[in-house]
């Protein structure tokens, strides 16, 4: 029969193997997080700024966008939206003329998509002056 008390030995814990995952971990934190960058572009906005079309330059051809994606040359509705119609107007009104300047105005609410596929109609025709229509925007003190 044993009376003594037993003596109880205090479990160790070993505190290295938890330090060398926590250090390995910022490691790695510390090394992927150097490797996402932010995709930034740097873009210079045009600037509005009122300019008159000298004597004697090509008359310049506008197409406008409207809210809805639908487009118009030269103030004239076109019947739809698709790239082949606005081929064929920009072909028709300029049938015999060098590609000259082209001026697309958007409707502020008008798709991207729209704007795009109609600079690239524009492009793809010869034109390589295309011109973005502003308005200003006049602050009211």
């Amino acid at each position: 029969m044993n009376l003594r008390s037993s003596t109880r030995d205090e479990p160790e814990i070993n505190l290295t193997s938890l330090i060398d995952v926590v250090l390995l971990l910022l490691v790695f934190f510390m090394i992927t997080t150097s490797f996402v960058r932010e995709s930034h572009i740097a873009l210079r906005l045009p600037e509005a700024s009122e300019s008159r079309q000298p004597p004697g330059a090509a008359e310049v051809l506008e197409i406008s966008v409207g809210a809805d994606g639908s487009y118009r040359v030269n103030g004239r509705a076109l019947i739809d939206a698709r790239p082949e119609t606005l081929r064929a107007a920009i072909r028709l009104v300029s049938a015999d003329e060098l590609p000259g300047p082209v001026t697309i105005s958007a409707d502020a609410r008008a798709p991207h998509q729209a704007v795009v596929t109609a600079m690239d109609v524009a492009g793809r025709l010869g034109h390589v002056e295309i011109r973005i229509a502003t308005t200003d925007v006049r602050d009211d003190d």
